[in-house]
């Protein structure tokens, strides 16, 4: 929760900034992405020069929040999906896994000024995973040969992006996950454009 780059917190440092990070979770899905961040001090139970102390900025206390969901969520997903002998059911298993979290967030990114920098290393880290799983997909014949590594960020990207029109964040995005499922599958029948960037 204090993130790979930073020293190990003291016993009450991390106890706090841990108060903090879920109570800013639970702040932010229940009151929206305008919350106060003394509000979430309050909830927390600790002092605004502590959440300022440990979080100098709002988008540092988001960043937190999303590693923080991203471990307890995404990453044991990821795993799983990386040593499943089934692999359809990786696939699904790691995109139905960021997709629940990123639906469960919709408020927290909201939040964030520009999620797409702000998230640029758990976005990495997933994707990578993500190509590894899929990969092996392909290599046993349950996806389509032509889907590139690099189609991943867009894929993912659309379905995010169904959040923001969706009526309901939390479920809506479902209905679009079976459709692009079905068109990640080797038999849909529709062969995939050749990308501009091809050409150059």
């Amino acid at each position: 929760m204090t993130g790979s780059s930073q020293r190990p917190l003291r016993v009450d440092a991390a106890r706090n900034a841990e108060l903090l990070v879920r109570a800013a979770w639970r702040a932010f899905i229940e009151s929206g992405p305008e919350v106060p961040l003394d509000e979430i001090a309050r909830r927390a139970g600790v002092g605004v020069a502590t959440l300022y102390r440990r979080f100098p900025s709002k988008d540092d206390l988001l960043l937190a929040v999303m590693e923080w969901r991203y471990a307890e969520h995404i990453q044991p997903a990821v795993a799983r999906a990386l040593v499943d002998t089934d692999p359809w059911r990786a696939v699904v298993t790691a995109m139905e896994a960021a997709m629940t979290i990123a639906a469960e967030a919709h408020s927290v990114l909201r939040a964030v000024r520009e999620p797409g920098a702000l998230l640029t290393g758990l976005k990495e880290r997933f994707i990578a995973d993500l190509a590894t799983i899929v990969r092996r997909a392909q290599d046993a014949g349950v996806v389509r040969a032509d889907l590139r590594a690099s189609d991943l960020p867009m894929v993912i990207y659309m379905l995010i992006s169904a959040l923001r029109v969706s009526a309901d964040p939390a479920e809506g995005w479902r209905r679009c996950f079976s459709l692009l499922l079905a068109g990640l599958r080797p038999d849909s029948g529709i062969p995939l454009p050749d990308s501009p960037l091809d050409d150059c």
